[in-house]
């Protein structure tokens, strides 16, 4: 990779404390970003006049070297995307694109490359003064152990006691109802592998999955984290399981790394761990989580909740609250008190039985609690008791001529 250096000597903008790299092969554009940066930027800045033909070995020295990667999207497009996606998974370095177009479909794909800004020559002025502010917000900062462990978020797992308990359709609608009403960043991660149904469900397609931040865990921080997570409309963020059928191995090494990462970003990290019991070497189970054991009144759902309460009943274990599912008092096959019995304990929460508004759900790959029925209110009323924000209640419609 030949390459020429250059100081800028422009006063700095606040921002002089970043190194700054510009890659591209094209003079005229290069000189266009390199003027611009010298009317924002007064730290060390140094011009690269080629792609790299080895995108591994340049991503690790980007990543070292540089704070800000500035990449020309023009001369080789499909090319440059690469180096960006390749920087952008070491996760360090703040990778913007400039372009003399402005076509939305690369756009978005440098976006989904993991780009974090799309700017446009002729530089308008101010634009990269901007972009650098925000680059040196999202650098991350060296903090002690002490502080990372004010900072973590609540990590809610929602955990089957079988198969087909629900948990899935729980903890997509849980997320959505914390995230909306506690108004501060919310995580869901789906980690029901083989194949997790909450994108579907929320009526998202995502582009990356886990299986990506999991292969990647030792190099992932929250850069790299959020250029994996999609955005639902409720302002949840969602970290997706595979389309396909994911054969990754899941180490608890890199589970624990994602769950560290995914605390320290947001305030609320909500996993859907399916019926996954052999998770419970890991850091879902902390002794500052809460685990949702879902669970149905069966023989064989009541039988295994009683082994997990058991093993979950020690030192040092996370705080267990029971959620009967598909609860329907008018039809119990097993009396109250036997089910009290087999939980050890009354459950904290019942979710009423609402089989048509779940086929809604799933058919329109819209959220329960977005209608006014007994199932989002006895969610909603589980996320009000993390909030604490009273439930609100739809007023019922009148019949006659008053509204």
């Amino acid at each position: 990779m030949s390459k020429d250096q250059r100081t800028a000597s422009a006063p700095s903008a606040g921002v002089s404390a970043l190194s700054v790299a510009v890659i591209s092969p094209d003079r005229e554009r290069r000189s266009a970003a390199l003027a611009a940066l010298g009317e924002a930027h007064s730290g060390p800045t140094r011009e690269f006049i080629s792609y790299p033909p080895n995108l591994d070995d340049v991503s690790r020295t980007l990543n070292r070297d540089y704070d800000v990667v500035l990449v020309d999207l023009d001369t080789e497009p499909e090319y440059a995307l690469n180096l960006v996606k390749a920087v952008s998974l070491e996760a360090r370095a703040t990778v913007m694109v400039f372009s003399v177009e402005t076509d939305p479909a690369m756009l978005l794909n440098s976006m989904r490359a993991g780009a974090r800004e799309f700017l446009t020559v002729p530089f308008t002025a101010g634009v990269m003064a901007e972009a650098l502010q925000r680059a040196l917000v999202m650098r991350p900062a060296v903090r002690t152990d002490e502080q990372k462990n004010q900072d973590e978020g609540r990590l809610l797992v929602f955990l089957g006691a079988k198969g087909g308990s629900g948990v899935t359709t729980l903890a997509c609608n849980f997320a959505v109802a914390l995230a909306q009403d506690s108004r501060k960043k919310t995580l869901l991660i789906d980690l029901n592998l083989p194949l997790g149904d909450a994108a579907i469900n929320l009526g998202i397609r995502p582009q990356h999955s886990i299986v990506t931040a999991l292969q990647h865990y030792n190099r992932l921080d929250a850069n790299l984290l959020s250029t994996m997570l999609e955005a639902h409309s409720s302002g949840l963020s969602v970290l997706a399981a595979p389309s396909q059928l994911a054969t990754t191995h899941l180490s608890d090494e890199a589970i624990d790394k994602l769950v560290v990462v995914a605390r320290q970003e947001f305030d609320s990290v909500v996993v859907d761990a399916g019926s996954r019991l052999e998770l419970q070497s890991t850091k879902l189970f902390d002794e500052s989580a809460v685990i949702y054991l879902v669970t149905q009144i069966g023989i064989a759902e009541l039988r295994n909740s009683n082994r997990v309460i058991q093993r979950l009943s020690g030192k040092s274990s996370p705080k267990l609250e029971i959620v009967i599912n598909r609860y329907d008092p008018r039809n119990l096959e097993i009396a109250e008190e036997l089910i009290n019995k087999a939980l050890t304990r009354p459950a904290e929460w019942k979710i009423p039985n609402d089989y048509a508004s779940v086929r809604r759900m799933q058919h329109k790959a819209t959220p329960l609690i977005d209608e006014d029925s007994e199932i989002a209110r006895a969610i909603r009323q589980m996320s009000a008791a993390i909030t604490g924000q009273p439930v609100v209640q739809e007023k019922k419609k009148l019949f006659g001529f008053f509204r």
